[in-house]
């Protein structure tokens, strides 16, 4: 497995991660509680997929820019 499949596999998985994560928080506010690691805890994979969506974003440029 090449470096690219692996982000893009981390980066799905990162995604669901996400979902989750507000998935949770929507929760734990509908209940009235204010919990802020919940909040933070969807920070976590969205700075995750922040930098691997803006890798997988620059592949076709980097592409473009190495050939000839």
């Amino acid at each position: 497995m090449n470096w690219n499949m692996l982000i893009r596999r981390v980066h799905r998985w990162l995604s669901i991660a996400f979902t989750v994560a507000v998935i949770a928080n929507v929760v734990a506010m509908a209940q009235g509680q204010q919990i802020v690691w919940v909040g933070i805890l969807a920070l976590i994979p969205l700075i995750l997929l922040l930098l691997s969506g803006l890798y997988l974003f620059m592949l076709p440029c980097a592409a473009r820019w190495r050939s000839p």
